[in-house]
């Protein structure tokens, strides 16, 4: 039996989670698709949650991570900025430091698992 650790990294800012694995892979999805709706399309998620997480991570940053303009006859869209592109390299680059540091103690814990499954 294989045995595997997740290491879920996560910002926090007072009481909100300014960063975190899916708000992570909401940037991306936004540097993508340029659009906040179509990011959560892309991510089976609604746009009002996207919308929503979108604003928790701009209100806790010093500088908004996305800039959106409104939709209409031009369409809109939406861009990660030059703020929201170093924060996400920035957790990325955490998240790989997490995991090696963590795989280093993994077989010490895997060794005193129960061999079978409950």
């Amino acid at each position: 039996m294989t045995t595997r650790v997740d290491v879920k990294v996560r910002v926090r800012h007072g009481d909100e989670i300014a960063m975190g694995p899916g708000k992570a892979d909401l940037l991306d999805a936004i540097a993508t698709t340029g659009s906040i709706s179509a990011a959560a399309r892309s991510m089976n998620m609604s746009y009002r949650r996207a919308w929503l997480l979108v604003d928790v991570m701009n209100r806790s940053f010093r500088e908004p991570l996305v800039r959106s303009a409104a939709g209409g006859a031009q369409g809109g869209g939406a861009e990660v900025t030059d703020a929201g592109r170093s924060v996400l390299a920035a957790f990325r680059a955490m998240e790989a430091a997490s995991a090696a540091a963590v795989e280093a103690h993994v077989a010490g814990v895997a060794a005193l698992l129960r061999t079978e499954v409950p």
